[in-house]
């Protein structure tokens, strides 16, 4: 399915990216930027962000690395 019709892509390719991206650096944080950068595409007009971010939040690769979750709440003081 057609996710962003400004530059062409996928659902496929999202997936296919964040992929790519947990892969190569299973400690990165993903987001919609490193996505379209990864593709080698820049976002265009923006309506396809919500759309683009349920596609990427289905991915069972986009998760918090475990290392990396609760940070905020162990670096708190209070």
């Amino acid at each position: 399915m057609i996710i962003c019709h400004c530059t062409g892509i996928s659902d496929a390719d999202i997936h296919s990216a964040i992929d790519w991206m947990r892969a190569a650096d299973p400690e990165t944080i993903i987001t919609p930027g490193k996505v379209y950068r990864a593709l080698g595409k820049k976002s265009d007009c923006g309506g396809c962000l919500p759309l683009f971010m349920s596609t990427m939040q289905v991915s069972p690769a986009l998760g918090v690395p475990a290392e990396l979750r609760g940070l905020r709440r162990r670096g708190a003081t209070g």
